[in-house]
C-alpha cells in the first residue's frame, strides 16, 4: 500500500516538474521575450526535452517549421545530385561514337562552349528534318555535348541552408536544458544563421564572376571572412542576452546588405541578359525578405502590442524563421537559373 501511494507520488510530482510556466518563472538565462508570458519549458531532461516535439508549447511551431525545411532541402539536394549523375551516364554511356561523329560534321564543336550557339548550329545542319523533330533532337544532342558547369556554390549554399536549420532546431528544442546546454546551442544558432547569410553569396558571386577570378576571389573571399568575424563575435559573452537584440539583428543585416556591391557590378557587367535581371529580382526579394524577418525579431512585433496573446503561434521568432526560410527559398531560385544560364552560356 505505501508502495502505491510513494509511486503515485512520483507520478504526480513528475507531472507538476515537467509542467509548462510562466516568463516570470523562469531562469535568468532563459528570460528573452517578456511580451511571450506562458507555456515554457523549464529544465527538463534530455528525454522529455526530445518527446516534447509531440508536445504544445511556445516552441512548437518552432521546431517543426525547421525540421519540415530539413526534409525539403534534402529532397532538393537528392533532385539535383540525381539530376547530375543523370547527365553523366549519359555522357558516358555508348555516346562516344555519336561525339567523333558530330565533331567530324562540326569541326568547332570542341571549343564551343555557348549551347545556343550549337544548337543554332544543328538546327541548320539538319534542316531538311521535320521541324519538331529537328527540335527534339537539338534538345536532346545539345546538352550532352557541352559541360555543365560545377555545382559545388549551389550545393554549398544548401548545405548552409542546412546547418543553420539544424542548429536553430536544436536551440529551440534543447536551450531549456540547462544553462551549459543553452550557451552552447545558442551559439550555433547565431552560427547557423552567419553560414546561411555568407554561402548565400556563393552561387550569385561565382556564377556571375565566373569568367572574372579576381572578383570572383575578392567577393568570396570578403563575405567569407565577414561571415567567420560574425561568428566569433558571437561567442562573446553575453552576445545572447535580451538587451543586445538590437545588435545581434543589426550584426546579420549588415551582412546581407553587403550584398549589394557584387549584384550592383553584376548589373553593370550583364544589363544586356535576361538573366543578370531575373536573378537579381529574386536578390532584391530575398533582401527584403531577410530585412523584414530582422526587423520583425528586432522590433518584437506583434507580441509587444498585445502579450501573452501571441505564446504559442504569431510571435516575432516565428515570423522570423518564416521569413528566412521563404528568403532562402527565393535565393534557391535564384540558383537555379544562374545554373541554367551558365550551363547553357558557359564562360
Amino acid at each position: 500500500m505505501e508502495n502505491s501511494k510513494g509511486e503515485k507520488g512520483k507520478r504526480l510530482w513528475k507531472k507538476v516538474k515537467y509542467q509548462l510556466v510562466e516568463y516570470h518563472s523562469l531562469p535568468g538565462y532563459l528570460r528573452d521575450n517578456e511580451y511571450i508570458v506562458g507555456h515554457y519549458k523549464s529544465e527538463w531532461p534530455m528525454k522529455q526535452l526530445l518527446l516534447s516535439i509531440f508536445s504544445i508549447h511556445n516552441e512548437t511551431l518552432n521546431v517543426w517549421a525547421f525540421i519540415q525545411s530539413i526534409l525539403v532541402i534534402t529532397n532538393v539536394r537528392v533532385q539535383v545530385h540525381d539530376h547530375l549523375e543523370l547527365h553523366d551516364i549519359l555522357r558516358k554511356a555508348d555516346l562516344h561514337k555519336l561525339h567523333s561523329e558530330l565533331v567530324t560534321c562540326f569541326p568547332s564543336l570542341p571549343n564551343m562552349s555557348d549551347l545556343y550557339k550549337f544548337q543554332d548550329e544543328l538546327k541548320t545542319s539538319i534542316s531538311g528534318w521535320h521541324r519538331s523533330m529537328k527540335e527534339d533532337v537539338t534538345n536532346i544532342i545539345a546538352p550532352l555535348m557541352v559541360r555543365p558547369i560545377t555545382r559545388w556554390p549551389f550545393f554549398t549554399f544548401l548545405g548552409g541552408a542546412m546547418f543553420c536549420l539544424l542548429a536553430s532546431s536544436a536551440c529551440h528544442l534543447l536551450s531549456c536544458h540547462s544553462e551549459c546546454i543553452s550557451y552552447i546551442v545558442r551559439r550555433l544558432d547565431y552560427a547557423g544563421i552567419a553560414a546561411l547569410i555568407s554561402t548565400s553569396f556563393y552561387p550569385p558571386v561565382y556564377y556571375s564572376f565566373i569568367c572574372d577570378p579576381f572578383f570572383c576571389r575578392l567577393y568570396l573571399g570578403f563575405i567569407t571572412i565577414l561571415g567567420v568575424v560574425a561568428i566569433l563575435f558571437s561567442f562573446l559573452a553575453g552576445f545572447h542576452r535580451p538587451k543586445f537584440r538590437t545588435l545581434r539583428a543589426s550584426l546579420f543585416f549588415g551582412m546581407g546588405m553587403s550584398s549589394i556591391a557584387p549584384i550592383i557590378h553584376k548589373l553593370i557587367l550583364f544589363w544586356h541578359q535576361p538573366e543578370a535581371l531575373h536573378t537579381t529580382f529574386y536578390e532584391v526579394l530575398m533582401g527584403i525578405l531577410y530585412g523584414t524577418g530582422a526587423f520583425v525579431y528586432a522590433a518584437r512585433i506583434p507580441e509587444q502590442w498585445m502579450p501573452g496573446k501571441f505564446d504559442i503561434a504569431g510571435h516575432s521568432h516565428q515570423l522570423f524563421h518564416i521569413l528566412v526560410v521563404a528568403g532562402a527559398y527565393t535565393h534557391y531560385r535564384a540558383g537555379l537559373v544562374y545554373l541554367e544560364w551558365r550551363d547553357q552560356h558557359g564562360c
